[in-house]
């Protein structure tokens, strides 16, 4: 059982910035594909970006694509999640999902078979 665990929200203002991280707890992840999702009140949750721990392959969401940036580092065993340029829109629970199967769509929910427990951000002045 691989279980998650995210760390980097916050609260920030708008324009700035912050960087989530995600972990393993007990084991390493090679060969898996690593999601970013979010959910504000009142929302269906959404793909916001993903990473594959073998090749560095991305996918990011449209009204993130060119503020944040998705990267992994496989000697800490860690993928982050870079935010700038954050809008008030961007405010939701953040969650770090992982999945072996590499096909059908990055941003499918059900396709994720392990979850972190969220992390808030929150952008407000």
């Amino acid at each position: 059982q691989l279980q998650l665990v995210e760390s980097g929200g916050g609260l920030v203002q708008p324009g700035g910035s912050l960087r989530l991280s995600c972990a393993p707890s007990r084991s390493t992840w090679d060969n898996y594909v690593i999601g970013w999702f979010r959910q504000a009140p009142g929302k269906e949750r959404e793909g916001v970006s993903c990473i594959s721990t073998s090749d560095g392959s991305t996918n990011y969401g449209d009204s993130v694509k060119g503020r944040f940036t998705i990267s992994r580092d496989n000697a800490k065993n860690t993928v982050y999640l870079q935010m700038n340029s954050l809008k008030p829109e961007d405010t939701a629970v953040y969650y770090c999902a992982a999945r072996r199967f590499r096909g059908g769509s990055w941003s499918d929910t059900r396709l994720y078979a392990y979850w972190g427990q969220g992390t808030q951000v929150t952008v407000s002045a």
